[in-house]
Formats: C-alpha cells, sequence, structure tokens
C-alpha cells in the first residue's frame, strides 16, 4: 500500500470515528438534558398562570429544555459540520452557539411572558397554526436541511423555522414535560423530514382548530387551567 493509500485510509477511519463520537455525545447529551429538564420542571406546571421564577433558575432550566428538545433534530447538521471540519474541537463549537441562539430566546421569552389566561394561549396556538402556512416558515425549514457551518447561523435558521410551535409551548404551560414531549416530537419530525403539504397543511389547520377549541372550552384541554 502506498503512503498516499494509508493516507487515505487513515483520514477515512478518522472521519469515521468523529462522527461516531459527535453523534453519541449529541444524543447522550440530549437524553441526560431530558432527565435533568423534567426533575427542574418537577411540580412548576401551572398551565397558563405558569410562574416562571427567578431568571437564574428559568434560564437554568430553559438550557436543559432546549438542548433535551433541540438537539436530537440537529444530529444531521451536527454530522455534517464534523464532516466538512475533520476537527473534533468544531463540533462542540458548533452545538454550543446552535444552543446560545435558543438560550437568547429565552431570555427574551422571560422579559415578555406573563401569567395569562385561555384567550391569550388560544390565540398563541392559532397564531402558531397560521405561521406554519407561510412562505417564511417554509423558508427557514428548507434552510434548516441545508449545510451550515456556523451553529450560530443554524441556530436562527431552527429558531426561525420552529418559532410558532415553541411559542404554543410557552403559551399553552412553558413548564409542562407533556406538552414539551409534543412540540419535541413535532419539532424533531419537521427538522428529520422535508417538507410537504399533505402532511403539513393539515398539521397547520389542527393547530388553528386546536386554538379556537381553547379559546371556546378551555375546560376541555387537560392541563391548561390550573388547579382550583
Amino acid at each position: 500500500m502506498t503512503s498516499n493509500a494509508r493516507d487515505f485510509t487513515s483520514t477515512g477511519r478518522d472521519s469515521v470515528q468523529l462522527r461516531d463520537v459527535a453523534l453519541t455525545a449529541t444524543l447522550v447529551l440530549a437524553a441526560a438534558s431530558w432527565v435533568v429538564a423534567v426533575r427542574q420542571m418537577n411540580g412548576m406546571d401551572m398551565g397558563v398562570a405558569t410562574e416562571l421564577g427567578s431568571f437564574a433558575f428559568f434560564v437554568g432550566v430553559w438550557v436543559s429544555m432546549m438542548a433535551a428538545m433541540m438537539l436530537p433534530g440537529a444530529v444531521p447538521a451536527v454530522l455534517r459540520r464534523a464532516d466538512t471540519s475533520g476537527r473534533v474541537r468544531a463540533v462542540p463549537l458548533f452545538v454550543g452557539s446552535y444552543l446560545a441562539v435558543w438560550v437568547l430566546v429565552g431570555v427574551a421569552v422571560y422579559a415578555l411572558y406573563r401569567p395569562h389566561g385561555s384567550v391569550a394561549a388560544g390565540v398563541v396556538a392559532i397564531a402558531a397554526g397560521l405561521y406554519e402556512l407561510t412562505p417564511l416558515k417554509r423558508h427557514f425549514r428548507r434552510r434548516c436541511h441545508e449545510t451550515v457551518h456556523s451553529g450560530f447561523k443554524y441556530g436562527l435558521y431552527c429558531v426561525g423555522s420552529s418559532i410558532g410551535l415553541m411559542l404554543m409551548l410557552v403559551g399553552l404551560g412553558v413548564m409542562s414535560v407533556a406538552w414539551m414531549l409534543v412540540i419535541a416530537v413535532l419539532v424533531l419530525a419537521q427538522k428529520l423530514l422535508p417538507a410537504k403539504a399533505a402532511i403539513d397543511a393539515p398539521l397547520a389547520l389542527a393547530m388553528v382548530g386546536f386554538g379556537v377549541l381553547i379559546v371556546i372550552a378551555p375546560t376541555s384541554v387537560p392541563g391548561l387551567m390550573p388547579p382550583m
């Protein structure tokens, strides 16, 4: 075997190892974040009347929530970054800057959020459903499937794609593990699967219909209203 052939084989082996490490580390971090988030959120869910607590507490919960919800869907982007960089340190930098964008979103949520009523929650759900039908949503979702070298830029694209769903989570119960799981599944599906009108349009209309249901019959939605 020539020197060039050996170098090529070694490079290929290193690339595969880097991908395996990146995949394993990302999924382990996501799984650990789910455990942490569920423990932190225990007893905090009061539906639309949920209080966020102190800024430090909320940011801590939000970081674990975002790592849990967003990292599984970011795996393809992380692997693409590992392939294009060929360097171990590029992966944590990509993931860290990606999560930093979601931390900024959390700061904005903390600044703007107030405990609210069912009408506000319903309006947010309706708005989220309508956003799913917009060209802007389709643009950001498409960019989330493309190769991006910057975790920060990738984060901006994914915030644009998922912001409607995330605002729906905030409106329905920001400390609800059940809603967190539902929204996480939807975000994951949209990040991994190509856009299809036959699926996306009914989902958007279902979100709008759910928002209308919240407005007219809030008691029919479990966990939405705080216990008396």
